[in-house]
């Protein structure tokens, strides 16, 4: 009989999704594990909003007319899909398919709506909350980020309370706090590290 062999442990890549409402700081923490060097696959989500101030097509997001958004969700090009605040957005299948294929660790930050969805379709996706230390916190960053109509601040609020209560579909969660974005970096860094390390390691298909 054939004896396995305990020597040859490959780590499997994992897709990690970070979410959490907005203005929490899910882009800069992504922006942050990339300048560190980190071997994360950081995929790019598309949208059919128009860019704003300093946004690079490719880099930031996919900036694709309303069209061409609903023909890759017609087709089943996309992972996951949601409209937020009036706009389509999705993860396309093939770049994480290819990433994952590169035995590269996969890293997205979606909305907590699409989060649930890749738990559902992905089970073994590792699913990361990132939240601030409180909501008068996150009320003045979303202030202090400007763009929005009183009304459009007060629905973004309004909707950060309720995806608050998506808490108990993650797997961690992780608080953001004010000036503090290197440690929310070492937390999330750890946590990686921490399921390479499971006996029975997360395998995911797509």
């Amino acid at each position: 009989m054939e004896q396995r062999n305990l020597y040859s442990f490959e780590p499997q890549p994992l897709l990690v999704v970070v979410s959490g409402p907005a203005g929490v700081g899910k882009d800069s923490l992504i922006q942050c594990l990339k300048e560190r060097g980190c071997t994360l696959h950081s995929v790019v989500t598309a949208t059919d909003r128009a860019p704003r101030p300093g946004e690079v097509h490719g880099a930031d997001y996919f900036f694709l007319r309303t069209e061409e958004f609903l023909r890759m969700k017609r087709e089943g090009e996309l992972l996951e899909h949601a409209i937020v605040y009036g706009q389509h957005k999705g993860i396309p299948k093939q770049q994480v398919r290819e990433a994952l294929a590169s035995g590269k660790d996969v890293i997205m930050r979606v909305d907590v709506q699409g989060a649930t969805t890749v738990r559902r379709l992905v089970p073994e996706a590792l699913l990361i909350f990132l939240t601030a230390s409180s909501e008068k916190e996150l009320e003045q960053r979303l202030r202090d980020r400007g763009g929005d109509s009183p009304e459009q601040l007060e629905k973004r609020i309004a909707t950060a309370r309720e995806e608050m209560r998506q808490l108990p579909e993650f797997d961690y969660v992780v608080v953001n706090r004010d000036g503090e974005l290197a440690q929310t970096a070492d937390d999330v860094v750890a946590i990686i590290q921490a399921e390479h390390c499971r006996v029975k390691p997360r395998v995911v298909k797509l």
